[in-house]
């Protein structure tokens, strides 16, 4: 018997996907979107196997999650496609299955930001909104699975960034608290460098290099300063002085205080750098601390470090939104059996789990609350207040123009190609024709 309940509802009732969890805890278009045709709006027929498209897993702990699936549906089995780190290697490979009508991606991991152009396009099939309880989940998430007041995808992993920092090393400098504001965080270095377990270490790295991420960190940069790359009437508003604080800084930090290599360190390449014990300041995804503080020696910091809030020039800065929705192809043959898997995996019982095992931000407001999160993930509280507070990178149906954009000109700025000034009087001209209504 199937037993599917709604997100955000009671657990599974089934006995063998509760014995599955345990065990693995232990180891352009109209309004209408898609429907079952790519785009008519029908109801979600069909089941029977289906595929699930994501970016690499690095916890090793998703095929754990839809073997518990795959035990109690034997004639609706799940097969995981992943695809590249890079969120734009993932985007591409997803809209050239999408343009080509093909049935062979089913259920998609989305990036938050990319509801919009996917529903957009009729490449999403319009969910149901009476079978879907958002109600548990946190305000912030929700916004992101839709697009013109419609359900497109579910909110299963929710992100914010973080400030990871060397907790060892602050307080044999005599510092008590992390840094709330630029000039602290460079204090703070100068005093660390004069240890000696300090002398080559390096003081801080976000994202600079030509990709989803140089996005990722323009966004922070610019909305702690008190700006915005699109303004509040959906038109670009890089000609301010706010945005222009925003880029010196990050222009400022890759010259004086990151790693020389930072222009070629991806996500990953942050992790290991931070994992090495080769940086005292780190902007990072919640994911890493699992991994940092692993035990099997892949990590020198493990119980040496702790998180905090993003700084900011004169007080706490601003996070970027993240995370990951789960959507429906248009052209999946199995659409029933796709919506009821998508249940299961952002149910609450998945996402604890998932938390457990990844570390990994959940969307069930409740998590973060929960003693034995917290117990476990002592900056679940700092998450929270974090995603709540989240600013959203550009959202626009032309998303992939946009981004690339502002990978483009920032990545000069950072660089040195261009002024600072210039790169973004360009990055304006670029945007005006990609955000026109």
């Amino acid at each position: 018997m199937r037993r599917i309940p709604l997100i955000g509802g009671t657990p599974l009732a089934s006995a063998v996907v509760c014995a599955a969890l345990a065990l693995s805890l232990s180891a352009c278009g109209g309004d209408d979107g898609g429907g079952s045709k790519g785009g008519t709006g029908a109801a979600l027929e069909g089941r029977g196997p289906i595929t699930f498209v994501t970016g690499k897993d690095r916890s090793g702990y998703l095929q754990k999650q839809v073997d518990g699936w795959n035990s109690e549906h034997p004639k609706e089995q799940v097969r995981i496609i992943e695809l590249p780190d890079e969120p734009n290697d993932q985007r591409q490979q997803m809209i050239q299955n999408a343009t080509t009508k093909s049935d062979a991606y089913s259920v998609l991991s989305l990036d938050v930001v990319w509801t919009a152009e996917f529903a957009a396009n009729r490449w999403l099939a319009q969910l149901p909104k009476d079978q879907i309880d958002l109600s548990k989940m946190l305000p912030a998430t929700i916004t992101t699975g839709q697009y013109r007041d419609k359900l497109y995808a579910v909110p299963s992993a929710s992100d914010a960034g973080m400030l990871y920092y060397r907790k060892d090393l602050l307080e044999k400098a005599g510092i008590a608290d992390p840094p709330k504001t630029y000039d602290e965080m460079w204090a703070d270095c100068e005093k660390v460098r004069k240890l000696p377990e300090g002398e080559d270490v390096d003081c801080y790295f976000t994202e600079v290099n030509k990709t989803e991420s140089m996005t990722i960190s323009a966004v922070e940069a610019i909305e702690s300063a008190g700006g915005s790359i699109i303004g509040e009437d959906g038109k670009p508003a890089l000609n301010t002085p706010q945005a222009k604080a925003g880029i010196e800084f990050l222009v400022n930090a890759k010259k004086e205080h990151m790693p020389k290599e930072a222009v070629t360190l991806d996500t990953e390449g942050g992790r290991r750098y931070f994992q090495s014990g080769k940086l005292l300041f780190q902007r990072q995804w919640p994911y890493q601390y699992a991994l940092a503080n692993s035990d099997d020696g892949s990590s020198k910091v493990a119980g040496k470090f702790a998180v905090a809030p993003l700084p900011g020039p004169a007080g706490p800065g601003v996070a970027n939104l993240g995370g990951h929705n789960l959507a429906v192809s248009a052209f999946a043959k199995n659409k029933a059996t796709s919506l009821d898997f998508i249940k299961y995996l952002a149910g609450e019982q998945s996402q604890r789990a998932n938390l457990l095992a990844t570390s990994k931000a959940p969307t069930i407001a409740a998590l973060y609350d929960d003693p034995e999160m917290v117990k476990k993930f002592p900056y679940l509280p700092v998450l929270k207040a974090a995603i709540a507070s989240a600013k959203p990178r550009p959202v626009t149906v032309k998303y992939g123009d946009v981004t690339a954009a502002i990978q483009g000109e920032m990545y000069d700025a950072v660089t040195g190609k261009k002024p600072v000034d210039q790169a973004l009087t360009d990055l304006q001209g670029k945007l005006q024709p990609l955000t026109a209504q």
